[in-house]
């Protein structure tokens, strides 16, 4: 068995939000989304063998305790990034999971999400 998705949610039209969060601030690259499924809104993101699939919902509410966890090549400068963005990055439980540094961030929506290394 293996992952082959995340998805999250945003609101309608939050499209360009979450390219800004994925892509400048995570550092995923967007894909297409298959010709069936693209009229449903929403966008697609890959690195590596994660994919992330923001879906758009309505009405929407954000994701505050599930969340996707990302393991990334360099969780300072990601997370540097993601604060010049303006996201905050709160590093409160940066010890806390054995085996990994982590810091948590609230995408463009408020969705939680949690970056490792």
């Amino acid at each position: 068995m293996r992952l082959h998705h995340v998805q999250v949610s945003c609101p309608p039209g939050g499209e360009d939000d979450a390219r800004r969060f994925w892509v400048e601030g995570v550092g995923m690259t967007e894909v297409a989304k298959p010709t069936s499924l693209a009229g449903r809104g929403g966008a697609w993101f890959r690195a590596g063998t994660a994919e992330v699939h923001v879906g758009v919902e309505e009405p929407f509410a954000p994701a505050r305790k599930a969340h996707p966890a990302l393991v990334v090549d360099d969780l300072a400068e990601c997370a540097e990034r993601l604060a010049a963005l303006g996201f905050g990055v709160d590093w409160t439980e940066r010890q806390t999971f054995p085996g990994f540094e982590r810091c948590h961030v609230r995408d463009a929506h408020g969705n939680r999400v949690e970056l490792l290394a």
